[in-house]
């Protein structure tokens, strides 16, 4: 079954265009084996409220599957499956999402096209209403502040968590200085170095000093 999803990308896509690709291998993608390890992967500078962010993450939020919703129950989980489906193509500026609806033996029964910004609207005016987005969005704004504010004035390497079911966000310290091991050594060191634009600037600085303290100058 956390396969499923892997599968649905396989039939999905295709290495090249449609008219690029052989017959053979269209007609034989049932057969291929899925790679989960395969990523197309963005980085993307956005905003929440105060706080600007850049956020690096995987784009494979056009293609999703969920089972297809019998009752009320199913309806909300599936409502809950799209929440999670608009936070990752909102964030990422995913414009659509396709959604494939499988049997619970994982057969694919029918395709549906969403627009990522009318996701919240549709939840709340045609289904079951279990979550709002400008709810999402306004408390996400506000933690971040709290976030950036309570980070700034510490330092350090922070981890948030937050564990299954718990009704807390967990924000706690796990090192004084340092990076967590999220940057490399070589980036650290290439974002270190001066820029061959502040360099230049700096000298222009020294030199504009130096002759206005140099009487013999001009």
């Amino acid at each position: 079954m956390s396969y499923w999803g892997y599968k649905f990308e396989t039939l999905s896509l295709l290495p090249a265009p449609w008219a690029e690709t052989s017959r053979d291998y269209i007609e034989s993608r049932e057969d291929l084996i899925v790679n989960n390890h395969a990523q197309y992967c963005s980085v993307v500078k956005t905003g929440i409220g105060k706080s600007r962010l850049i956020l690096g993450g995987e784009v494979d939020a056009q293609l999703k599957t969920a089972a297809t919703p019998l009752s009320d129950r199913d309806i909300r989980k599936y409502e809950r499956k799209l929440l999670k489906f608009w936070i990752q193509s909102f964030l990422l500026g995913v414009p659509k999402i396709i959604v494939g609806f499988r049997s619970k033996d994982g057969i694919l029964q029918s395709l549906e096209e969403l627009e990522t910004e009318k996701i919240p609207r549709m939840v709340k005016l045609k289904g079951k209403g279990s979550w709002d987005g400008n709810v999402c969005i306004n408390f996400t704004a506000k933690f971040l502040d709290w976030l950036i504010t309570t980070i700034a004035e510490d330092g350090g390497v922070w981890r948030i968590r937050m564990r299954n079911q718990a009704p807390v966000i967990e924000v706690f310290k796990v090192a004084e200085s340092g990076y967590g091991g999220i940057l490399s050594k070589e980036f650290i060191e290439w974002r270190s170095r001066p820029s061959p634009q502040s360099s230049s600037q700096a000298g222009k600085r020294a030199t504009s000093q130096v002759d206005t303290s140099n009487p013999q100058s001009g």
